[in-house]
């Protein structure tokens, strides 16, 4: 606790007093004739009544003798190595104390050093030895600073993280050699400050950079050249253009695997990109066309984002991203595009395409993406007569798709086996055709809410093959009842906003394993369900019928069977 506010007072915005210009700090001082109070200390001056000033004297002890009714102490230029606490907590009044330009260390100041004063508004306490050079971790965070003198932070061999994220701090109160004699820095956080470009002579034994939030709009050439240690560099939510950047921004980082550049204004993606690269982010910029040689020295990249940007109908041409051999995931999300990419990567595992133009799925589209665990092409703008029998064939991984917020009618053909999840909400479905279902054994989750379902359009045996359904979204629908036959390992439910108006006494008799069930705002009254409805669930544990024309009574079935007692009937 002493360290943290020893760091506040250290970094306290505004310009301490210096020589010649003590009126500034003491208004009282040379304002009146009045003569010096009898119980000034030896060889200070004492103006008023309330202004002690003992500046520039080569004191190495504190002052004694010192009014109770001081307002106002100077004793900046002198060589004070430590405050003691009985001189300095009966000087109750104390509004201004400045401390500035001593030799005063942390172990010098008593933890409750400025306790008792109560009063005190200003206090200058820069170029002191306050932080010793064991430091190891400093955090200034979420105050004021709008300056660092050079001694702060600078000659300090052991210090490894500093925090001065949520501050004030310009460019002009970062001094070039703020971290002069610190080589250990791996962690410093500048972000949430008002930066305009990135500061020069930064720690060159930095492995992780936050500048996040500023206002940098350059970084000026060779700032990051000596960061060869530097592994995670954040730049988001600035005002970055392409002319801020130049080929050897990033070239000389030659152990960077993260950066993020979203929430700027990059028109593209930057040049000169390191091989050790791993994670991309460029979501949010302006960017409409990805070039194929800007991408070619970052052949390690796993994960590249480029959500919410410009990219239209061209804006991934053909092969821009071969040489990413080794990409993971590609996130497209919120762009212009009309198709699926061609010649993506092939070790490609999951691809992100919401919120795009896209209108057509060839029967070869993603035949190169054999490996690929995850897609998701939700509102776009497919239709089921452009949508390819056999699309998703070679999907043979596929674990997740999610096709909500189309315009299909049916279900697509050829799904994969492997599937676990299937998302085919907000589309137009109007028949479930068993056929299409066939072979899901592997199925976890379906959902297909909000559709135009009724129960004539579900046919015979539609969840036969989906044995291990464990969650079934049917909700927003025009269903009259709950469909019979549901798979037998079903945990959940969903049967809400429907037209349903009475649940039979079999209604659940092929799903016993059911824990929640969510009937709300159907067409349910008092007696709508049967007494034995819930027979049978004993893992039942939610029935939700709120929103119903009537209050719907809802017994849940004891927890576990119950046994006849020994010895009789």
């Amino acid at each position: 606790m002493r360290l943290s506010l020893l760091l506040l007072l250290l970094l306290l915005p505004g310009p301490p007093p210096t020589p010649g210009m003590e009126d500034a700090a003491f208004p009282h001082l040379g304002e009146s004739s009045q003569p010096p109070p009898p119980a000034c200390p030896l060889r200070c001056s004492c103006p008023r009544a309330d202004t002690v000033d003992c500046n520039g004297l080569d004191l190495q002890v504190f002052p004694d003798n010192i009014t109770r009714a001081a307002q106002h102490l100077s004793l900046q230029n002198n060589q004070l190595q430590e405050l003691p606490y009985n001189e300095l907590s009966r000087l109750r009044s104390l509004r201004t104390l400045n401390l500035h330009n001593n030799l005063i260390s942390s172990e010098g100041l008593p933890d409750e050093a400025f306790e008792s004063l109560t009063q005190l508004q200003h206090i200058y306490v820069a170029h002191n030895k306050f932080l010793p050079r064991s430091l190891r971790v400093a955090d200034l965070a979420a105050n004021q600073v709008t300056e660092i003198f050079p001694l702060t932070f600078g000659e300090k061999p052991a210090l490894r993280s500093v925090y001065l994220h949520n501050n004030q701090l310009s460019n002009a109160g970062l001094p070039p050699d703020a971290f002069h004699g610190s080589e250990a820095v791996a962690t410093l956080s500048l972000s949430s400050n008002r930066l305009s470009y990135l500061p020069p002579s930064l720690p060159p034994s930095l492995e992780r950079l936050h500048l996040q939030d500023n206002l940098i709009s350059k970084v000026p050439r060779g700032a990051l050249s000596r960061q060869t240690h530097l592994r995670e560099l954040y730049l988001q939510h600035n005002q970055l253009t392409d002319s801020g950047l130049d080929a050897t921004t990033f070239s000389k980082l030659h152990h960077l695997e993260y950066l993020d550049l979203s929430h700027n204004q990059l028109a593209s993606v930057p040049a000169g990109l390191p091989r050790t690269l791993a994670v991309l982010h460029l979501g949010r910029n302006r960017i409409r066309w990805v070039e194929a040689a800007r991408l070619r020295g970052a052949r390690g990249l796993r994960y590249l984002l480029l959500q919410h940007n410009q990219l239209g109908a061209e804006g991934l041409p053909a092969g821009a991203l071969r040489p990413l051999r080794g990409l993971h995931t590609l996130h497209l999300y919120g762009n212009g595009l009309h198709r699926v990419p061609p010649a993506l990567p092939r070790r490609l595992r999951a691809l992100v395409l919401p919120h795009n133009h896209v209108t057509t799925l060839g029967a070869r589209d993603l035949a190169g993406l054999r490996g690929l665990a995850e897609l998701n092409l939700a509102y776009n703008r497919l239709v089921s007569a452009r949508v390819h029998r056999r699309a998703f064939r070679p999907l043979r991984a596929l674990r997740s798709l999610d096709l909500a917020g189309n315009q299909l009618t049916r279900l697509p053909g050829g799904l994969p086996g492997s599937l676990r999840t299937l998302r085919l909400q907000r589309n137009q479905l109007r028949a479930l055709e068993p056929e299409l279902l066939a072979g899901l054994d592997q199925l976890r989750e379906l959902s297909l809410a909000h559709n135009r379902l009724r129960i004539g359009d579900i046919g015979p045996g539609t969840w036969h093959e989906l044995q291990a359904l464990q969650v079934l979204d049917l909700s927003h629908n025009e269903l009259s009842f709950v469909p019979p036959d549901l798979p037998e390992a079903l945990e959940e439910l969903h049967l809400q906003g429907n037209r349903i108006g009475h649940v039979g006494s079999e209604a659940f008799l092929s799903t016993p394993r059911l824990r929640a069930l969510f009937l709300r705002a159907n067409r349910l009254h008092m007696t709508s369900i049967a007494p034995e409805a819930f027979l049978g669930l004993l893992h039942l544990r939610v029935v939700d019928t709120a929103g119903n024309p009537e209050q719907v009574l809802v017994r849940l079935p004891p927890t576990t069977p119950r046994r006849p007692r020994a010895g009789g009937p």
